[in-house]
């Protein structure tokens, strides 16, 4: 009997590798491929629900099929509703157009629109019902300058709050053609989030759209119909999240991993984040700060530089998407559980600080104290209830990074106490701080909050704006005593002092001067400041460039 041949193992493991490998990149394609399903399953069911609460039938348009997957249903009789069929067999709703008025000569794109006004021939705004629970006759929020869409318009500003400078910039560059139109297939919101009956209130949400993140689907006929640019305003994305000191609060035991919100060891989180861009409706925004929108008007107009004329002269439109930075949700846990008033919640409302956030300058208690509401926001979600942390771009209390810079100098460069704290910020910008959190409780409105069981935050203005919303808060938690930086007792005592929550010691005036930041003695640099600053000017002016004085 002849023997068999020696099996060669190496083959077999390479065999083995390679069907393994197979396996892999199947299952990453079927993830993939599940991922948009679920993407469009979200945007169906966020545009079908809100059809539902604009009929009050949201529970009887949502049936389940044999399979367990949801199915949508007719919409009551009466409604007409374009539908659009997808690959799968189901439709997609979307509001329908009202009937068009005749069709006016367009504005020509060769001349410079410097402004328009009400009745004027090819002006015809699409319908604008700010908090009208019906998509159809609320009407999407059209802002776009194209050919098909400037005479549509019922928004002043651009898309991209401060980043529009940088969309004209790709467009005067020829970096981006002027007829681009978004693609957005699989961009579908990666979470359902409402709709909650917040939504249709005109008075608890003035500063967002609440149907930003379902746009394009929701109102898909004016895009395909009628050629008008329509974009999200709202985005909702998953991730992962990883932060050095969520390590060690894993090896401290305060955090502990749990493979679905903490996933490992290192304290890597999951997370569902969302993105929301500014929308202002105005009449809302000027009743929040208690003045007429005629002033309102005029001060945005006057004090951007008179960029936004039909501020002016378009008295019929409500609605101004202004050139500021948004905000960014991070949830932690279903989002779902947010808006359970059943189920406890924490939340952190951090408003933005570069140099302590992202590259950690210890002259602020910013970043420590984000990182504890991250790390309260995970445990809180970990025990079945809600952790979230929204994040506002309002740099330097909105008063600027070079504003927040000049503050620092003129305090190391004298005693830096504390009682003088906010009498340096107020010397520079003439207030002390800009953030003005009246808007700041629209997106706990849009996000369907209705309680807070735990707020970690110390700031008084976020809790008074926050309650006088109607939102109730039953804890407030300050930031630990050990988290906050030496040089930052100048910042936290003098705010304390002003009113900030604590459940410490209140110093008083003669307590406060006695607080002292750090100078900059440990650090190289000159410090005979006055001599420096008259050297530079010197220096300067002594300098003889040959475009001053000679022809090129």
């Amino acid at each position: 009997m002849a023997a068999q041949a020696p099996v060669d193992s190496n083959a077999v493991l390479s065999e083995i590798l390679s069907t393994l490998k197979s396996m892999q990149l199947d299952h990453q394609q079927l993830s993939s491929a599940v991922d948009a399903i679920n993407g469009r399953v979200n945007m169906l069911s966020g545009v079908q629900q809100v059809h539902a609460a604009r009929n009050g039938t949201m529970s009887n348009n949502v049936s389940e099929g044999t399979s367990g997957a949801k199915k949508l249903v007719a919409e009551p009789s009466g409604v007409q509703t374009p539908r659009e069929e997808l690959d799968d067999g189901r439709e997609t709703p979307s509001v329908p157009i009202p009937p068009l008025s005749p069709k006016k000569s367009g504005v020509s794109s060769s001349r410079i629109i410097l402004t328009t006004y009400p009745g004027q021939a090819g002006i015809d705004p699409i319908q604008m019902s700010w908090g009208n629970a019906d998509p159809a006759q609320r009407g999407p929020v059209v802002v776009g300058r194209g050919p098909s869409t400037i005479r549509r318009r019922n928004a002043i500003g651009a898309h991209g709050g401060s980043y529009s400078i940088y969309y004209a910039l790709a467009l005067a560059s020829k970096n981006l053609k002027y007829d681009h139109k978004p693609d957005f297939t699989n961009t579908e919101p990666a979470a359902p989030i409402g709709p909650h009956p917040q939504w249709a209130d005109p008075k608890k949400i003035v500063s967002m759209d609440p149907l930003g993140h379902l746009a394009p689907w929701l109102f898909k006929d004016y895009i395909n119909k009628e050629n008008v640019e329509l974009r999200p305003t709202i985005a909702v994305t998953k991730a992962h999240m990883m932060l050095p000191e969520l390590e060690q609060s894993v090896k401290a035991g305060r955090l502990v991993p749990d493979g679905k919100i903490c996933m490992n060891s290192s304290g890597e989180l999951a997370v569902t984040k969302i993105a929301v861009e500014p929308v202002w409706y105005l009449p809302g925004v000027a009743e929040r700060f208690g003045m007429d929108e005629g002033t309102l008007r005029r001060s945005l107009f006057e004090n951007t530089g008179g960029s936004y004329p039909e501020l002016i002269t378009r008295n019929d439109i409500k609605l101004f998407l202004p050139p500021i930075g948004g905000m960014t949700v991070y949830c932690f846990g279903d989002p779902a559980k947010m808006s359970n008033p059943n189920v406890r919640l924490a939340l952190r409302v951090h408003d933005e600080c570069n140099g302590s956030d992202v590259f950690g300058s210890d002259i602020c208690t910013c970043r420590p104290y984000l990182i504890y509401g991250v790390e309260e926001a995970v445990k809180e979600a970990q025990k079945g209830g809600s952790g979230v942390v929204i994040y506002f771009r309002k740099e330097g209390r909105a008063l600027g990074e070079v504003t927040k810079y000049l503050v620092y100098n003129a305090r190391k460069r004298s005693s830096d106490s504390a009682a003088e704290y906010f009498k340096r910020t107020e010397n520079i910008a003439g207030v002390k701080d800009m953030r003005f959190q009246q808007l700041m409780p629209d997106i706990l409105h849009w996000l369907g909050i209705t309680k807070i069981d735990r707020m970690l935050s110390m700031s008084n203005m976020k809790h008074d704006a926050i309650v006088g919303q109607g939102i109730p808060i039953h804890e407030r938690v300050p930031i630990p005593d050990e988290l906050i930086p030496e040089d930052s007792r100048v910042e936290i005592d003098a705010k304390i002092h002003a009113g900030y929550f604590t459940t410490g010691k209140v110093m008083n005036t003669s307590e406060l001067a006695a607080v002292h930041g750090r100078g900059w003695e440990d650090l190289d640099v000159n410090t005979d400041y006055a001599k420096c600053a008259l050297s530079t000017l010197l220096i300067l002016n002594s300098t003889k460039l040959p475009f001053h004085h000679e022809k090129l």
